[in-house]
């Protein structure tokens, strides 16, 4: 099994540029780059004439602004919300203010919110997020000319959507799926047995491409879908031989798999880590001394073990 994703960070940006990225489809990058955004938030425009805007992006008055030069004589009708990420959400208010709108998302959730990293805790996503219009896993999105199904993805957030333009075969997946690096999964806001079982629903669908929230164009999306499967079984089992190494704690763990990481990103990695062991944890595999967490200590779950998972 490879150890490595084949990500495309080839990607040309001319932000606050609409560019036609599939038929009915224009997207506008924000410039706001780094290293959990890439090049920047994706903001995609559905439609022509009634226009659904998906993901308005961080509060940023140049992008909010080239989103209204874009749909200048036409009229938006939703503000659709793949999930309460501050780079995905934080605009839509501030764009409705501008352009109306109704903003629709999936709405508050009652499980934790946030993350025990720099930049991944309040300031990364709004728990008080609250949209005009909730929707669920199954439910319907309108226009003149395209009709949008929702799908709910949780894992790398428990308010994560998908959506799919029907009569395309094109599928928006916020965050869930990007090509240009793997989803960041970290707890209690990343949950990855959700994550999984997310991912396992796309291989059941028939897209043609998939428009991720960060980076480029997915046209390859059943076997990129597969392969970020294959990636998470295979960082599995790397865990799993850190444990029977004796690496029994995440920072251990966390050298010993990203040694070469960037110090900016080694604490993602750890929460990565926590999620995988908290999902070895609830299927018995491993154990940990006291409540899991990133002090925790950990081992594998032998035959006939009395410990508890």
């Amino acid at each position: 099994m490879s150890a490595e994703l084949a990500f495309n960070r080839n990607v040309d940006v001319d932000y606050g540029v609409a560019e036609e990225v599939a038929p009915q489809v224009r997207r506008i990058v924000a410039n706001n780059p780094g290293p959990y955004t890439f090049l920047g938030t994706n903001t995609y425009l559905v439609g022509r004439g009634q226009v659904a805007v998906i993901d308005p992006g961080p509060k940023n008055d140049r992008h909010l602004s080239a989103i209204a030069a874009a749909t200048k004589g036409e009229r938006i009708s939703h503000i659709l919300i793949t999930h309460s990420h501050r780079d995905h959400c934080d605009g839509a208010r501030p764009l409705q203010a501008q352009l109306g709108g109704e903003v629709v998302a999936y709405g508050p959730t009652e499980s934790r919110r946030g993350a025990g990293a720099p930049g991944l805790g309040e300031a990364f996503v709004d728990p008080a997020f609250m949209p005009d219009r909730k929707i669920a896993d199954g439910a319907t999105i309108k226009g003149p000319g395209f009709t949008l199904d929702v799908l709910h993805t949780p894992g790398h957030a428990p308010d994560h959507l998908c959506f799919a333009l029907l009569g395309q075969r094109t599928l928006f997946t916020g965050d869930h799926v990007m090509g240009w690096n793997t989803t960041v999964i970290a707890p209690p806001e990343g949950n990855m047995a959700n994550f999984l079982t997310s991912l396992e629903r796309l291989l059941t669908r028939h897209d043609k491409m998939f428009l991720p929230g960060h980076g480029g164009r997915i046209q390859t999306p059943q076997r990129v879908a597969k392969a970020y499967l294959m990636h998470r079984r295979w960082r599995e089992q790397t865990i799993l031989t850190c444990l029977e190494e004796g690496r029994g704690s995440v920072p251990r763990i966390v050298a010993r798999l990203y040694g070469g990481l960037d110090a900016d990103l080694k604490q993602a990695a750890a929460l990565s880590v926590l999620g995988h062991l908290e999902h070895l944890i609830s299927r018995g595999v491993v154990a940990t001394e006291g409540a899991a967490g990133l002090e925790g200590l950990y081992s594998i779950c032998h035959p006939g073990s009395s410990r508890a998972p």
